[in-house]
């Protein structure tokens, strides 16, 4: 580790608002402080951004990180193909499949233990699809790179953290995936997560499957079946977990501070009181990667994508998230980070 962890900040779908909340992030002198950044994406997608936002910045193509200029106002940029010629604010397969590659250059990066994380920016999924790449998101596509299989999709604001044991699926495949074995090692990564953040030790909440946790069978058997059973697995390793517990009366009182983490069985049920509340100043970080990996909470929003209006807040936090997360994150990852 440097003294300010180096991070590969991926630029996502160019015809998005990445380039521009890159600019905007890179242009802050706080942001400077926390981490030493090396942006992974197209070089003309990020000058298109900072004209879009005004923003007057030194940006320089480099090919290997010790490479970087390590100076305020510089941006340093890998560019891991050939300029990418997409329209702005529209579908497109180029960016789609440019923004796979810029993952897999961080990665690559990661791999070799030249960055000591990754900020994601948003990439679009459709135009992914589009491009021949059938991941759910950005989350899955990591985890398949880096070969992890246990994983979960985290949202992070404040003093809160919401564990995700299942994500993008549909709501009946979610209930089919959430097995014993699931819900114990997302518990896992919980309590693992908050042992990183110096909280080990600290009560880790899980929201049942069913309305009022299944109300002891009468609305499904799930949460006597599985959570339960995860739950006292889960104690009985020395872990602080409680539940299976309501999910509308644990995710409010975790909002109102009673609860620093929580375990939600699937997506919706997390991030819709998350961002009702939140909105974009919260995060997403991956836990089980090798590496800390801290994405914005927002999509590529198409819609004002070159107008220079969009808020960099997220990507602030995320930069600053995961430069705070990175010298700790041995305690998620029990191994050497794979260089292959």
């Amino acid at each position: 580790m440097t003294e300010r962890p180096t991070l590969a900040l991926t630029m996502g779908d160019v015809a998005g608002i990445g380039p521009e909340i890159i600019a905007k992030a890179m242009a802050r002198p706080d942001v400077f402080d926390v981490a030493r950044v090396v942006v992974i994406g197209d070089e003309q997608a990020l000058r298109r951004g900072m004209a879009a936002t005004h923003e007057v910045l030194d940006v320089r193509r480099i090919h290997a990180i010790d490479e970087i200029v390590d100076e305020f106002g510089v941006i340093n940029i890998v560019q891991p193909g050939e300029t990418v010629y997409a329209p702005i604010g529209e579908l497109s397969a180029a960016a789609g499949g440019a923004s796979v590659d810029f993952v897999r250059e961080a990665t690559r990066l990661a791999r070799l233990g030249l960055v000591d994380g990754i900020v994601t920016a948003p990439l679009n999924k459709a135009a992914m699809h589009l491009a021949g790449h059938t991941y759910p998101g950005h989350t899955e596509l990591l985890a398949d790179e880096f070969g992890v299989k246990q994983f979960s999709l985290v949202l992070a604001a404040e003093d809160l953290a919401v564990f995700h044991i299942t994500t993008h699926v549909s709501l009946r495949q979610a209930c089919d995936l959430i097995t014993v074995e699931r819900t114990l090692e997302t518990i896992r990564l919980a309590n693992a997560f908050a042992m990183a953040s110096g909280d080990g030790g600290t009560p880790i909440g899980v929201a049942g499957l069913n309305p009022h946790a299944g109300e002891g069978g009468i609305f499904g058997r799930e949460d006597v079946d599985i959570m339960a059973p995860a739950v006292a697995l889960a104690i009985a390793e020395g872990i602080d977990a409680r539940g299976p517990l309501p999910a509308d009366a644990l995710v409010p009182q975790a909002v109102a501070g009673k609860w620093k983490y929580i375990v939600v069985a699937y997506h919706d049920q997390g991030h819709v009181p998350f961002k009702s509340v939140y909105g974009d100043s919260g995060v997403n970080i991956t836990a089980g990667l090798p590496v800390v990996r801290v994405s914005v909470d927002h999509g590529t929003a198409f819609d004002i994508a070159g107008m220079g209006v969009a808020r960099d807040t997220s990507l602030v936090l995320a930069i600053t998230r995961a430069a705070q997360l990175a010298p700790g994150w041995a305690h998620i990852w029990g191994g050497p980070v794979a260089a292959t």
